[in-house]
């Protein structure tokens, strides 16, 4: 393997190199290996360095050069992997079952907030469930369910065939709708702050 230094790295990668592409490809695996050791087989870190290699090929214009580009590629690995780790953990679970099974996946958010009696618990959770069956779009009440059942927003904008930037907005669209709800019901703004900080 030529060692590079980091001008040479980027200068070759730019240039489409196919040996300093099969290097990098090399290094990738033996620092994916060594740190998902456990997490992931050889056959997956393989992988997953391709992965990286075709997204730091596609990057390779933009790296402005702020650490060493070997560390810079070796992230977003690291960004691969994890993201396709939880991809593949939450793979057997359907967005659709959370909401038909109407899992209560609220109880633990109301549940956090000791300074509210048992009796206002199952208030405000009640209400909080009606304001999701009703006042969400049906993509709303399934980004919401699936967030507060602790599905990884990467696997939820999967799933609803969008991104992470729209996942957010279609959550941040849903808090507001919620927000407003639970206001309008009369229940106090502290608890509402603290109720949806608990979904975020």
């Amino acid at each position: 393997m030529i060692e590079r230094t980091d001008i040479e790295w980027i200068e070759s990668l730019k240039s489409s190199d196919s040996v300093a592409i099969d290097d990098l490809r090399t290094i990738l695996v033996r620092g994916l290996f060594s740190t998902l050791r456990g997490k992931a087989d050889s056959n997956l870190v393989e992988d997953f360095a391709q992965d990286t290699v075709m997204k730091v090929l596609a990057s390779i214009q933009t790296y402005r050069g702020e650490g060493k580009l070997l560390t810079w590629a070796l992230a977003i690995g690291m960004r691969v992997a994890y993201s396709e780790l939880r991809r593949s953990r939450y793979k057997d679970v359907s967005l659709d079952a959370i909401e038909a099974a109407g899992r209560s996946a609220m109880e633990p958010i109301v549940d956090r907030q000791a300074s509210l009696d048992s009796i206002e618990q199952k208030s405000i959770h009640k209400k909080l469930r009606e304001l999701i069956a009703t006042v969400l779009t049906p993509r709303q009440r399934e980004a919401i369910l699936a967030e507060l059942e602790g599905i990884p927003q990467v696997v939820i904008a999967d799933r609803l065939g969008t991104n992470r930037n729209a996942l957010y907005k279609l959550g941040h669209d849903a808090r507001v709708k919620l927000k407003q709800g639970l206001l309008d019901a009369g229940i106090s703004a502290d608890d509402v702050r603290e109720l949806l900080a608990g979904a975020s």
